[in-house]
């Protein structure tokens, strides 16, 4: 091993690592903010490779159950490429998450290698980004209503059953930095979306639901809200919104291969998440 191998040191992440992960996103024009950085730490864990306190990698993952996982947040500074660390710090990441069916969002840059590792692709989610120049005309609708504290148990139910993965910590944490809107039908809860704060302006997501045009209510129910501010969602690509999304004025600028190491999760139909609520926690 050179010098230089041996000066950077595999640590886990913690807060004092934040403000150079965030510096790192930076350099590659990620939109994060310091706040961004802090929220992923504190609903998932990470690794980080530093070398004088400066941080030169990261990845991190979200544990659901005792089954599954998402990974994401996996930057190599390019001072640190080459040598093996970027295989280093993403090694630690599956021993970590042994045990567990894997997931997470890739670039086309980054598929052929987690394809050596094991992963299969099996769709595509496309970023919609914009500042939303009008929100959209929409008639008022009894069934749609802000999320309360009470509703939030149902919420992290539905969520399960949209996505197959017991996320509840992640949902309570969600609804406490944003903002939900429920659907409401035969006095139960069928669908949620989220808007929370996040890069450059706002994010809408998760949204789950039980139809495309119950999500798309739901969606509409935030941009109402959000016209003149800089809007982002991701979107499954199979699930036909990303047209309608264009045509609100929230074009595509970006897709990510969704893959899998070992086996999906079950969702139970008719529900479905349709825009998740960040590319790495998914």
């Amino acid at each position: 091993m050179s010098n230089n191998n041996r000066e950077i040191s595999l640590v886990t992440l913690d807060s004092r690592h934040l403000k150079g992960a965030l510096k790192l996103s930076q350099e590659f024009s990620w939109p994060y903010r310091l706040e961004d950085w802090q929220f992923a730490a504190q609903v998932g864990e990470g690794v980080v490779l530093e070398r004088d306190g400066e941080v030169l990698g990261t990845a991190l993952w979200w544990s659901y159950g005792e089954r599954y996982a998402t990974a994401g947040m996996i930057i190599v500074t390019a001072k640190a490429q080459g040598g093996g660390q970027g295989s280093r710090l993403f090694n630690a990441l599956l021993e970590a998450t042994k045990g567990r069916n894997l997931l997470l969002n890739s670039t086309e840059e980054g598929l052929a290698l987690y394809r050596r590792r094991g992963f299969e692709p099996w769709g595509m989610v496309h970023q919609h980004q914009a500042v939303l120049a009008a929100p959209p005309e929409t008639e008022p609708s009894d069934d749609i209503r802000p999320a309360t504290a009470e509703d939030l148990a149902a919420i992290q139910v539905l969520d399960e059953r949209a996505i197959g993965m017991p996320r509840q910590q992640l949902v309570a944490a969600l609804f406490d930095t944003g903002k939900g809107k429920v659907l409401v039908r035969d006095d139960e809860i069928a669908g949620y979306a989220i808007c929370r704060r996040f890069g450059r302006g706002y994010v809408v997501g998760p949204v789950a639901a039980g139809s495309v045009e119950d999500a798309k209510r739901l969606i509409c129910a935030h941009l109402v809200k959000l016209g003149g501010q800089f809007v982002r969602l991701d979107v499954y690509a199979d699930d036909g919104l990303s047209d309608w999304l264009a045509e609100l004025g929230l074009p595509m600028t970006g897709q990510a291969v969704a893959m899998a190491r070992g086996t999906r999760p079950a969702t139970i139909a008719p529900l479905h998440m349709y825009a998740v609520a960040n590319q790495s926690f998914s």
